[in-house]
């Protein structure tokens, strides 16, 4: 049997109007894609999200590649058969694992979030050092994304050496809603000056889509102890690569300066998603659906 949905086409968020917006598809494991969303919608105009949490599977981080894989295709296709023009991969575990497999699934763009962050970072420490060559990157991140090296790689690929440092606390620490708690501010504090005793970095990335939520805190701990490092979000810089990307596609003719809409659907714990996702969302979502992906 294939996936079933309650009301898959109808927008949650906005009502239906007679001129039909391109869809842009939105995947993620869980919430923290939310903030890929969030910068999506103040990013680009006229456009139709529509976001998929596959909250029932989660954490990506402690299945196989080949599980990630899986799961990860199965919402892109899903995503496509519904009429996403477009898609991104709102979640580093999956950009990092199944990227390849989703573009050899699907038939439309894939963008993931690593590529870009690491691209943004480049030019912020192109902008603020001159000059510089090879320059050391910091990248904050899960333990999953870590191991899997990808932002290593994407660094490399820009001539920028990259310090990948796990911060396995900071994801439930987001969640409880402690993003600006002295508790977090001090756990920041304490990841960063191990880090920091490793390498010098030029530019602090955010590797993880919970992140930008305590993108501030982190920043505020980056100067308290004298660094001047760029510090990158990779969620806007996200956007920003999504918002070059249609603006080469066709569907750009369709796109007006209205609103962009959104509708969200989480395989499980759609009070929780609801709840949690108006945090990560930073607006209110009125409805998410439950969708069913299978096992």
């Amino acid at each position: 049997l294939g996936p079933t949905e309650t009301n898959m086409s109808t927008p949650a968020e906005s009502p239906m109007t007679d001129t039909p917006r391109p869809i842009v598809g939105v995947f993620d494991s869980g919430f923290g894609g939310l903030t890929v969303l969030r910068a999506l919608l103040s990013t680009i105009t006229g456009a139709h999200f529509v976001y998929i949490g596959d909250t029932a599977r989660l954490p990506y981080g402690a299945k196989s590649r080949a599980t990630v894989a899986r799961y990860a295709v199965e919402s892109a296709r899903l995503l496509e058969s519904r009429g996403a023009q477009l898609l991104v991969i709102a979640c580093n575990t999956a950009t990092a694992l199944a990227l390849d497999d989703i573009r050899s699934a699907v038939r439309v763009t894939v963008v993931g979030v690593i590529a870009p962050g690491a691209l943004a970072t480049a030019e912020a420490i192109a902008t603020s050092y001159p000059g510089l060559t090879n320059p050391d990157v910091l990248v904050l991140a899960t333990a999953a994304t870590v191991q899997s090296h990808a932002y290593h790689a994407a660094c490399a690929a820009l001539d920028m050496s990259a310090t990948e440092m796990a911060c396995p606390l900071l994801v439930p620490l987001v969640e409880e809603g402690w993003t600006d708690h002295p508790v977090t501010r001090d756990v920041i504090r304490i990841y960063l000056r191990e880090a920091f005793a490793e390498c010098t970095p030029r530019g602090v990335l955010l590797g993880c889509t919970h992140y930008p939520l305590i993108h501030a805190a982190i920043e505020s701990e980056v100067r308290g102890l004298y660094s001047h490092a760029v510090v990158v979000d990779s969620a806007q810089a996200t956007a920003d690569a999504v918002a070059r990307t249609v603006a080469t596609m066709p569907l750009i003719h369709q796109l007006t300066s209205s609103p962009s809409t959104f509708e969200c659907f989480a395989t499980d714990s759609v009070e929780k998603f609801q709840r949690l996702g108006s945090h990560f969302l930073d607006r209110s979502i009125s409805t998410v659906h439950l969708l069913d992906l299978g096992g």
